[in-house]
């Protein structure tokens, strides 16, 4: 086979290959490579593997071009190596591959390169896929696509830990429907439902990004604001009020409105996310009892 028809067959393999000189500056780079990477040819040739293009990581995250390269450590030792990393790719996200990475002679057998084939880690890939649909589901309410009371907890423990050692403040917003006792018993169930849904996707619209929504129970939700201090908290919590006000459903030829009280309140450093929840909590039903309708602080 001349040299013609073997870069041809390397170029229309499925695998991604690429060849390095011994200082790991890329000098060939086929189509698949392309495919699989998002990298064109023009944006990888002649630079350094390293040079934020590839960076595999290990599945612990570990650098693999600062610390354990197996091209860098084939170029030392001549030997063949297999091993699954997860390379950069060019929009930015984690990809599995399966890597395989052989030394480059020359006639005279000295080491003058290496190349490495990767391969689409399907499997693995697949895993990933339905482990995070896992954790999806494991921390989202079923009926109305916010976190459950599990999130909710796992979030402010994180926001406490924040709090502790760096000092981020974060606020804590007890809401509960206004009267969906009435809602379900002159509407039914199926109605009541349509009501949390309806409310916890304009709760979600209405908050900024790092917040979180859960459903605690029954009618009643958590939302746990990043980096607030009381005039955000209550800026956001008077908000979510105005756009709970603002919702409705129509019912046949009835349009459904309802409202809210909502309970808000700063994290102290010496709360815990029990006393936190029962502060706001009993805010919350300090809005009840002052009218519904409206935030306590």
């Amino acid at each position: 086979m001349d040299d013609n028809s073997f870069e041809d067959l390397i170029e229309n393999l499925f695998d991604g290959v690429y060849y390095v000189d011994g200082e790991r500056t890329i000098t060939y780079w086929n189509a698949a490579a392309e495919r699989i990477t998002g990298y064109a040819r023009a944006d990888v040739l002649g630079k350094p593997c390293a040079a934020n293009i590839l960076r595999h990581i290990d599945e612990a995250g570990t650098e693999l071009c600062q610390n354990g390269c197996p091209l860098a450590a084939t170029l030392q030792d001549g030997q063949s190596r297999e091993i699954n990393v997860y390379l950069h790719h060019n929009q930015g996200h984690r990809l599995p591959v399966a890597v395989r990475v052989s030394p480059v002679r020359d006639a005279s057998g000295a080491i003058v390169g290496a190349a490495e084939v990767f391969t689409e880690n399907a499997e693995l890939h697949q895993v990933l896929k339905d482990l995070e649909a896992l954790r999806f589901k494991a921390s989202r309410d079923e009926l109305t696509g916010a976190g459950n009371r599990r999130a909710a907890e796992i979030a402010l423990k994180t926001r406490f830990f924040e709090l502790h050692q760096f000092g981020t403040p974060f606020g804590l917003v007890f809401l509960d429907i206004d009267h969906f006792k009435r809602i379900n018993d002159a509407h039914g169930h199926s109605v009541g439902d349509q009501v949390l849904r309806l409310a916890a996707n304009t709760l979600a619209a209405a908050l900024r990004h790092g917040d979180l929504l859960a459903r605690w129970g029954g009618e009643e939700f958590l939302v746990v604001l990043a980096e607030v201090d009381a005039a955000v908290l209550a800026r956001v919590a008077e908000r979510l009020r105005v756009f709970i006000e603002r919702s409705f459903l129509m019912i046949d030829d009835e349009k459904l409105s309802f409202t809210a009280s909502l309970g808000a309140t700063l994290a102290l450093p010496e709360d815990t996310p029990e006393s936190l929840v029962q502060r706001a909590d009993a805010l919350m039903y300090r809005a009840k009892e002052a009218g519904r309708n409206r935030v306590s602080f």
